[in-house]
Protein backbone atom coordinates (compact mmCIF):
# COMPACT_ATOMS: atom_id res chain seq x y z
CA UNK A 1 0.00 0.00 0.00
CA UNK A 2 1.31 3.45 -0.94
CA UNK A 3 0.97 5.68 2.10
CA UNK A 4 0.14 9.35 2.06
CA UNK A 5 3.10 11.46 3.13
CA UNK A 6 2.76 14.41 5.51
CA UNK A 7 5.57 16.71 6.66
CA UNK A 8 5.17 18.75 9.85
CA UNK A 9 7.50 21.73 9.53
CA UNK A 10 7.98 24.02 12.50
CA UNK A 11 9.97 25.22 15.47
CA UNK A 12 10.36 24.04 19.07
CA UNK A 13 6.61 23.59 19.45
CA UNK A 14 6.76 21.06 16.62
CA UNK A 15 10.01 19.51 17.88
CA UNK A 16 8.31 19.01 21.25
CA UNK A 17 10.29 21.24 23.60
CA UNK A 18 9.35 20.67 27.24
CA UNK A 19 10.04 23.99 28.97
CA UNK A 20 9.55 22.50 32.42
CA UNK A 21 12.88 20.68 32.20
CA UNK A 22 14.44 21.96 28.95
CA UNK A 23 14.13 18.55 27.31
CA UNK A 24 11.87 16.95 24.71
CA UNK A 25 8.41 15.54 25.25
CA UNK A 26 8.34 11.75 25.05
CA UNK A 27 7.48 10.17 21.72
CA UNK A 28 4.08 9.07 23.00
CA UNK A 29 3.24 12.61 24.15
CA UNK A 30 4.32 14.86 21.26
CA UNK A 31 1.40 16.13 19.19
CA UNK A 32 3.14 15.05 16.00
CA UNK A 33 3.31 11.44 17.11
CA UNK A 34 -0.21 11.52 18.50
CA UNK A 35 -1.37 12.86 15.13
CA UNK A 36 0.46 10.04 13.37
CA UNK A 37 -1.38 7.50 15.50
CA UNK A 38 -4.73 9.16 14.82
CA UNK A 39 -4.11 9.21 11.08
CA UNK A 40 -3.25 5.52 11.15
CA UNK A 41 -1.40 3.18 8.84
CA UNK A 42 -2.50 4.93 5.66
CA UNK A 43 -0.25 7.91 6.45
CA UNK A 44 3.49 8.37 6.94
CA UNK A 45 4.24 11.43 9.09
CA UNK A 46 7.64 13.12 9.21
CA UNK A 47 8.58 15.45 12.09
CA UNK A 48 10.76 18.41 11.15
CA UNK A 49 10.79 20.85 14.03
CA UNK A 50 13.89 22.83 15.02
CA UNK A 51 14.24 24.90 18.17
CA UNK A 52 14.49 28.58 17.27
CA UNK A 53 13.46 28.20 13.62
CA UNK A 54 12.02 31.29 11.92
CA UNK A 55 10.06 31.71 8.71
CA UNK A 56 12.75 33.54 6.72
CA UNK A 57 15.02 35.38 9.15
CA UNK A 58 18.70 34.66 9.74
CA UNK A 59 19.40 34.53 13.47
CA UNK A 60 22.50 36.59 14.31
CA UNK A 61 23.20 34.46 17.38
CA UNK A 62 22.40 30.90 16.28
CA UNK A 63 23.02 29.49 12.82
CA UNK A 64 20.83 27.19 10.75
CA UNK A 65 17.44 28.54 11.84
CA UNK A 66 16.16 30.14 8.64
CA UNK A 67 13.08 28.10 7.75
CA UNK A 68 13.09 29.16 4.11
CA UNK A 69 16.70 28.08 3.66
CA UNK A 70 16.02 24.55 4.94
CA UNK A 71 12.58 24.06 3.42
CA UNK A 72 13.72 22.61 0.10
CA UNK A 73 15.93 19.81 1.47
CA UNK A 74 13.32 18.96 4.12
CA UNK A 75 10.56 18.60 1.56
CA UNK A 76 12.75 16.72 -0.91
CA UNK A 77 13.77 14.27 1.80
CA UNK A 78 10.17 13.21 2.31
CA UNK A 79 8.86 13.34 -1.24
CA UNK A 80 6.46 12.56 -2.70
CA UNK A 81 4.42 14.77 -0.39
CA UNK A 82 0.66 14.87 -0.05
CA UNK A 83 0.49 17.49 2.69
CA UNK A 84 2.76 20.07 4.33
CA UNK A 85 1.79 21.37 7.79
CA UNK A 86 3.58 24.63 8.68
CA UNK A 87 3.52 26.11 12.19
CA UNK A 88 6.03 28.94 12.43
CA UNK A 89 6.17 32.56 13.55
CA UNK A 90 6.85 32.49 17.29
CA UNK A 91 10.60 32.97 16.99
CA UNK A 92 10.11 35.73 14.43
CA UNK A 93 8.60 37.76 17.28
CA UNK A 94 12.01 38.11 18.94
CA UNK A 95 13.07 41.70 19.39
CA UNK A 96 16.44 41.10 17.71
CA UNK A 97 14.77 40.57 14.31
CA UNK A 98 13.07 43.98 14.46
CA UNK A 99 10.15 42.53 12.50
CA UNK A 100 6.56 43.70 12.64
CA UNK A 101 3.72 41.20 12.73
CA UNK A 102 3.09 42.01 9.06
CA UNK A 103 6.75 41.30 8.28
CA UNK A 104 6.34 37.89 9.90
CA UNK A 105 3.22 37.15 7.88
CA UNK A 106 5.04 38.22 4.72
CA UNK A 107 7.84 35.81 5.62
CA UNK A 108 5.31 33.02 5.96
CA UNK A 109 3.85 33.93 2.57
CA UNK A 110 7.29 33.72 0.98
CA UNK A 111 7.88 30.30 2.54
CA UNK A 112 4.50 28.95 1.42
CA UNK A 113 4.94 30.21 -2.13
CA UNK A 114 8.33 28.50 -2.28
CA UNK A 115 6.86 25.23 -1.04
CA UNK A 116 4.19 25.33 -3.73
CA UNK A 117 6.79 25.55 -6.50
CA UNK A 118 8.91 22.58 -5.47
CA UNK A 119 8.71 19.41 -7.55
CA UNK A 120 7.99 17.21 -4.54
CA UNK A 121 4.22 16.85 -4.68
CA UNK A 122 2.44 13.64 -5.51
CA UNK A 123 -0.40 15.66 -6.98
CA UNK A 124 -1.35 19.29 -6.36
CA UNK A 125 0.34 21.14 -3.48
CA UNK A 126 -1.65 20.95 -0.24
CA UNK A 127 -0.46 23.13 2.62
CA UNK A 128 -2.02 23.62 6.03
CA UNK A 129 -0.93 26.85 7.71
CA UNK A 130 -1.26 26.64 11.50
CA UNK A 131 -1.14 29.84 13.51
CA UNK A 132 1.17 29.26 16.49
CA UNK A 133 0.19 29.71 20.11
CA UNK A 134 0.01 33.33 21.22
CA UNK A 135 2.75 34.14 23.72
CA UNK A 136 1.23 34.71 27.15
CA UNK A 137 1.88 38.21 28.60
CA UNK A 138 3.13 36.60 31.80
CA UNK A 139 6.39 36.02 29.92
CA UNK A 140 7.19 39.65 30.76
CA UNK A 141 7.31 38.64 34.43
CA UNK A 142 9.66 35.72 33.68
CA UNK A 143 13.16 37.23 33.30
CA UNK A 144 14.89 34.22 31.78
CA UNK A 145 12.18 33.70 29.17
CA UNK A 146 11.72 37.31 28.18
CA UNK A 147 15.47 37.81 27.89
CA UNK A 148 15.49 35.63 24.77
CA UNK A 149 12.35 37.12 23.22
CA UNK A 150 12.54 40.80 24.13
CA UNK A 151 9.99 43.58 24.19
CA UNK A 152 6.95 43.40 21.96
CA UNK A 153 6.91 39.65 21.46
CA UNK A 154 3.45 39.18 22.97
CA UNK A 155 1.86 41.94 20.95
CA UNK A 156 3.33 40.63 17.69
CA UNK A 157 2.18 37.09 18.38
CA UNK A 158 -1.36 38.28 19.11
CA UNK A 159 -1.61 39.71 15.61
CA UNK A 160 -0.42 36.58 13.82
CA UNK A 161 -3.59 34.44 13.63
CA UNK A 162 -5.54 37.09 11.71
CA UNK A 163 -2.60 37.90 9.44
CA UNK A 164 -1.89 34.23 8.77
CA UNK A 165 -5.53 33.63 7.93
CA UNK A 166 -5.14 36.21 5.16
CA UNK A 167 -1.89 34.63 3.94
CA UNK A 168 -3.59 31.24 3.69
CA UNK A 169 -6.53 32.70 1.78
CA UNK A 170 -4.31 34.61 -0.63
CA UNK A 171 -2.05 31.64 -1.37
CA UNK A 172 -4.74 28.97 -1.62
CA UNK A 173 -3.71 27.16 1.55
CA UNK A 174 -5.85 25.74 4.31
CA UNK A 175 -5.69 27.35 7.75
CA UNK A 176 -6.10 26.36 11.39
CA UNK A 177 -5.59 28.44 14.51
CA UNK A 178 -3.91 26.40 17.24
CA UNK A 179 -4.99 28.77 20.01
CA UNK A 180 -8.43 27.31 20.83
CA UNK A 181 -6.71 23.98 21.51
CA UNK A 182 -3.55 24.84 23.45
CA UNK A 183 -2.30 26.43 26.67
CA UNK A 184 1.20 27.69 27.50
CA UNK A 185 3.65 26.00 29.80
CA UNK A 186 3.82 28.03 33.00
CA UNK A 187 7.61 27.84 33.01
CA UNK A 188 8.16 30.25 30.13
CA UNK A 189 4.67 31.06 28.73
CA UNK A 190 5.66 30.51 25.10
CA UNK A 191 5.96 26.73 24.76
CA UNK A 192 3.10 24.27 24.72
CA UNK A 193 2.04 22.73 27.99
CA UNK A 194 2.19 18.92 28.08
CA UNK A 195 -1.60 18.87 28.22
CA UNK A 196 -1.84 20.74 24.91
CA UNK A 197 -0.44 17.94 22.78
CA UNK A 198 -3.51 15.70 22.71
CA UNK A 199 -6.12 18.37 21.84
CA UNK A 200 -3.83 19.90 19.22
CA UNK A 201 -3.32 16.50 17.60
CA UNK A 202 -7.06 15.84 17.66
CA UNK A 203 -7.87 19.21 16.09
CA UNK A 204 -5.27 18.69 13.36
CA UNK A 205 -6.56 15.19 12.70
CA UNK A 206 -10.07 16.54 12.22
CA UNK A 207 -8.82 19.32 9.96
CA UNK A 208 -6.69 17.01 7.82
CA UNK A 209 -9.54 14.58 7.30
CA UNK A 210 -11.74 17.52 6.35
CA UNK A 211 -9.12 18.65 3.84
CA UNK A 212 -7.96 15.35 2.42
CA UNK A 213 -10.78 12.92 3.05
Amino acid sequence: MSKRHILCYGDSNTWGFDAANASRFDDDLRWTMQLARLLGEAWLLAENGVNGRTTVFEDPINEGLNGLEHLTPAMRAHAPLDLLVVMLGTNDCKQRFSATAQNIADGLRRLVLKAQTLLVWRALPRILVVAPMIIDPRIYDTPEAVAGMGAGCVEKSRALPALMTRVAQETGCDFMDSNPHVTPCQTDWMHLSPQSNAPLAAALHHKILEMMG
